[in-house]
């Protein structure tokens, strides 16, 4: 039990050095996922007329979820959370031929196993993450799209709210919402842009960048939440550990002084019978 104790405190301190390279990574990619927002709003509102793909509404049931998840276990609920959230969803609102496009070795495995559809699997990824390792995934998934094969494409992972808190988070990339981009843009002060080429020239190269850049994201938040998780269940696996260790070591006392004590009994009472017969 020791032992476990000690591999249990060195997962910890591993996971609270890797969080932190975690938290980095997310927020430098941060200003970059902001201005293709930013940007994207105001190009939106010069294009009004103009209809891509991406922006078309469909009506059908059918859908492909990006579902992000950690390559190993030992993080808690982690994982099932996100499953659940992203199946639950699948089956509530798409549940016309679900199928699955997988970051992460644990979302794959628990697919395949229940039958799951699963198209597209990327795993195996390090800590250190580029965007260049999903893109073949995110194409997989966006060329269903564009082929006519599905209505929406969807994605689910662990947003990192705090070292305590992880939420399994499920939203819509295709077909993408202006609404809320162009509501920000107005809201937000800035420089006016003059666009070479035009507007609609620019939105067909942001568009696909943009559901990319949103992956990418959910994959660096996951990777933090699994640090996160994993660095709260293994200090509490060491903490579980600990009691463990106390109550065994309690309990072992009290049988070795009771062992010590009935042995006493036994030569006291062997030599008071000694000198009773004498």
């Amino acid at each position: 039990m020791q032992n476990t104790q000690k591999i249990t405190r060195a997962f910890h301190v591993i996971s609270a050095t890797r969080l932190r390279r975690a938290q980095q990574q997310a927020e430098a990619s941060r200003p970059y996922a902001e201005k293709m927002y930013e940007v994207l709003g105001t190009t939106s509102r010069r294009a009004q007329e103009y209809r891509h793909p991406f922006l078309e509404q469909r009506e059908g049931r059918r859908a492909v979820m990006i579902l992000v998840t950690t390559d190993r276990g030992l993080c808690g609920a982690l994982n099932v959370n996100s499953i659940r959230a992203a199946t639950r969803r699948m089956n509530e609102d798409y549940s016309d031929h679900p199928r699955f496009v997988t970051i992460g070795r644990k979302g794959r495995d628990f697919l395949r196993r229940f039958g799951r559809d699963v198209i597209a699997d990327t795993s195996g990824l390090g800590d250190r993450i580029h965007v260049s390792e999903i893109l073949p995934a995110v194409t997989v998934a966006l060329d269903e799209y564009r082929e006519g094969r599905c209505d929406a494409v969807l994605l689910s992972y662990a947003r990192f709210v705090s070292t305590l808190r992880q939420e399994p988070e499920v939203r819509r990339l295709v077909p993408v919402d202006l609404g809320e981009m162009e509501q920000a843009a107005e809201q937000t002060p800035g420089a006016d842009y003059y666009y070479e080429p035009e507007p609609e020239d620019v939105m067909d190269a942001l568009l696909p960048r943009y559901v990319e850049s949103q992956v990418y994201q959910a994959v660096l938040e996951n990777k933090a939440s699994e640090f996160a998780a994993r660095m709260v269940a293994m200090k509490n696996a060491t903490d579980a550990a600990g009691d463990l260790i106390d109550s065994l070591t309690l309990t072992a006392n009290k049988v070795r002084q009771a062992t010590i004590t009935a042995e006493l009994m036994e030569i006291v009472g062997g030599a008071e019978a000694l000198r009773a017969s004498s």
